[in-house]
Formats: structure tokens, sequence, C-alpha cells
């Protein structure tokens, strides 16, 4: 099984589909690792997959409640809240 920092090297690459199997892989034998399923939420957020992303969070969230998933699940309520009236009014 690929380390976190090896798999962190490929999402910084953007290596993103290797470290999504490789992730994915690893909550399959590990359903406890909050890291995983945060660095997994991270690359559905780069990829502007909203709902997995929130859900890898959320999971993160219940396992540990001091993960960064806390910020980074707030950042994407607020990008999916984000309302601007000028938008519809040209």
């Amino acid at each position: 099984m690929e380390s976190i920092q090896q798999i962190k090297k490929y999402i910084n690459d953007n290596e993103l589909e290797k470290a999504t199997g490789l992730l994915k892989e690893r909550v399959l034998v590990n359903p406890k690792d909050d890291e995983a399923f945060f660095l997994l939420g991270n690359i559905y957020r780069k990829q502007s997959n909203w709902k997995p992303a929130i859900e890898c969070y959320l999971t993160a969230l219940d396992i540990n409640p001091n993960s960064p998933a806390r910020q980074a699940h707030e950042m994407v309520m607020e990008i999916l809240s984000f309302n601007n009236p000028d938008l519809y009014n040209p």
C-alpha cells in the first residue's frame, strides 16, 4: 500500500486518478482513516465534484472531529451557497 506522503505527491503532481484509486483502496482496508477521506474530498473538490467531496469531508469529521476536513467542508458550503444577485440582473 502506498504511503500517504506518496499519495499527496500524486495529488500535487495532478495525478488525480491514480491518487483517487489509492485512497479508495486505503479506506477499504482502513475505514477509520480520516486523513484518506480528507484527501479524497480534496480531490473531488478540485474536480468540482461537490457531493462526494462533502460526503468525504463529513466522514472524516465523523472519524476525527478535529480533522482539517471541518474547514474544507465549511469552504465548500460557502462556495455552494454563494449568491450574487447582479448575475441575474445584467
